[in-house]
């Protein structure tokens, strides 16, 4: 099974929800990635309640090897993004696949938002 890219994102968000243009789509998908991504260059921690938090993790200094020359090399300690599911999120991939007949791969957080705020 194979990912979704940012652009198949928008384009099965659209299809979902003819009602918003689908332009309007995009520039919201890009909106709210952007802002995760300033956010984690800030060093800021984002939780989305039923589906997971992303924060940055410290990898430690090593030695690596250049794997064209064998030659050993310090690689530096980073900080590097670092996803951990929520509850709601774990549960419902732990059930399996549902029972859509569109064939998408993809569980959207538009989803869970309707599940949880439209419908009480």
């Amino acid at each position: 099974m194979g990912g979704v890219t940012k652009s198949e994102l928008i384009a099965i968000l659209a299809g979902r929800y003819p009602q918003l243009a689908a332009r309007d789509m995009d520039f919201a998908v890009k909106m709210v990635l952007d802002a995760m991504a300033e956010s984690l260059s800030k060093g800021r921690r984002i939780e989305i309640r039923g589906f997971g938090s992303f924060s940055l993790s410290q990898r430690a200094p090593r030695i690596g090897r250049n794997p064209k020359s064998g030659e050993t090399v310090m690689v530096p300690a980073k900080l590097v993004p670092h996803f951990k599911a929520g509850k709601e999120l774990r549960e419902r991939v732990d059930a399996g696949p549902d029972d859509h007949d569109d064939g998408d791969e993809l569980a959207t957080a538009a989803d869970l938002y309707q599940a949880r705020f439209m419908n009480g």
